[in-house]
């Protein structure tokens, strides 16, 4: 029985070196990355999915859809995921509630999301007893837009947030009445836009420096597991390097096109602004800013942490000069 129990984990072995040497990737870590929601921000994963840039770095890249920014926070402070795209301010407050978060590289600039409103909505003053689609109330580019409202007189007893969930869902709602208002990304907004949407501005009128969007893990995770983190930014510096290049611009937007079912015109608008911009950084101001949104937003009374609490960025130093 003995023997028999060793030679079947011999077999065993020999049939796993098999498999991975026919197949090296089955031999590569896996990374489980968690995102919110789709769209033109996440063009540089689909082109590293599409062209296999993680694999050829060294690492698989397993993709969650989660469509809850709450939701995402949870499990990834408890470790159901190991990176989750995020915004600034879940890490922030993350951070504040004593996990272990952290920001290791962005993925966009100032957030550029237009604030659609419904037809008719010609004013701020007109969203008073509105519903208005957020992800969730109190997370994510919610907190921008109460500060917003406030600033244009809206209280909190003015308006009703609902939380409806990522971009898709928030169109969705906004295109079938659930909803007078949202921020939503491009080519969300511009779908709406042609249907008869109107916009009261974008969060880049309203806040330029504002950080935008950033890849966020935890700081045990990535001590423990380096080289697959690396291997990861080294992925995504790949996808943003290759969508640089005037010779991919027809590909590129066939893959964003077959990802977001997004119209030809809007797609290749896209595509030139976002060539035409440099890669994303994370900004001592627009931490800042961030910091501030989130103690407004909370009532916090201690003081204000420093950037430096919840950005670590010598990761994506570290694979941006290894080749």
């Amino acid at each position: 029985m003995l023997f028999q129990s060793s030679l079947d984990l011999v077999l065993r072995a020999c049939s796993e070196y098999r498999l991975a040497a026919a197949d090296p990737r089955l031999a590569l870590p896996t990374v489980r990355l968690a995102i919110i929601s789709e769209g033109v921000n996440t063009w540089p994963l689909y082109v590293a999915q599409e062209k296999q840039l993680f694999p050829q770095e060294g690492v698989i890249v397993s993709v969650t859809l989660t469509r809850s920014s709450v939701k995402q926070l949870d499990a990834l402070k408890s470790g159901e995921f190991d990176i989750g795209f995020q915004q600034c301010d879940h890490v922030v407050r993350g951070v504040e509630a004593g996990c272990d978060l952290f920001m290791f590289m962005a993925l966009a600039h100032a957030p550029e999301l237009s604030l659609v409103v419904a037809p008719g909505i010609r004013s701020f003053d007109d969203l008073r007893g509105r519903a208005i689609a957020v992800d969730g109330a109190r997370s994510g580019y919610a907190l921008l837009l109460r500060k917003l409202l406030t600033a244009k007189g809206l209280g909190d007893g003015d308006y009703v947030f609902r939380e409806i969930g990522g971009s898709r869902e928030r169109h969705d709602a906004l295109k079938n009445a659930g909803a007078a208002a949202s921020l939503l990304n491009p080519p969300f907004d511009r779908s709406l836009f042609a249907a008869g949407f109107g916009s009261l501005g974008t969060t880049a009128d309203y806040f330029p420096t504002y950080t935008g969007s950033i890849a966020a893990t935890r700081r045990d995770w990535a001590g423990r597991n380096e080289v697959a983190l690396i291997s990861f930014i080294r992925g995504m510096n790949a996808a943003f390097a290759w969508l640089k290049e005037p010779q991919h611009k027809t590909e590129a937007i066939d893959i964003l096109r077959t990802r977001l079912d997004a119209d030809a015109a809007i797609a290749t608008d896209a595509f030139e602004q976002f060539v035409q911009r440099p890669r994303p950084e994370i900004r001592e101001e627009g931490l800042r800013q961030v910091i501030e949104v989130v103690w407004e937003a909370e009532g916090l009374a201690r003081p204000k942490g420093d950037p430096e609490k919840y950005v670590d960025l010598t990761y994506f130093e570290r694979a941006s000069r290894q080749r």
